[in-house]
């Protein structure tokens, strides 16, 4: 089953131009599902650098709108999407030419594998 999920995950990845990687963790950072193209950044794909998607989105609902459901980063070679789907994170990595709106519609698209992993994780 998880052989399969990371062939749906790297399908996704490979139809999205510009996508060096899709990590999907629970909210402490650790890594549940994770691929990645040679040209990733190795410090994105650390646990370190994602769980810290929970602090900002913790200071990030103190403004008073709400929940956040999504975060975008632009950097200088990169940009980087993590989608909150609580009790998991999705950490999209990409170069910084990349459509940031097909990022973005990527979350509709994992949707059924979220589904999938959330039975697995809630246990």
């Amino acid at each position: 089953m998880a052989e399969e999920m990371r062939r749906n995950l790297m399908e996704l990845m490979k139809s999205t131009d510009d996508v060096l990687g899709i990590i999907v963790t629970d909210r402490d950072g650790v890594p549940i599902l994770k691929v990645a193209e040679e040209e990733a950044p190795e410090l994105g794909l650390r646990p370190t650098f994602i769980s810290t998607f929970n602090i900002a989105t913790d200071q990030a609902g103190k403004l008073g709108m709400g929940r956040n459901s999504r975060m975008v980063c632009v950097y200088g070679r990169y940009q980087v999407v993590h989608f909150n789907h609580l009790p998991m994170v999705v950490t999209v990595i990409a170069s910084s030419v990349a459509n940031t709106g097909q990022l973005l519609a990527l979350d509709s698209q994992m949707a059924p594998l979220l589904a999938s992993l959330t039975n697995v994780v809630d246990v």
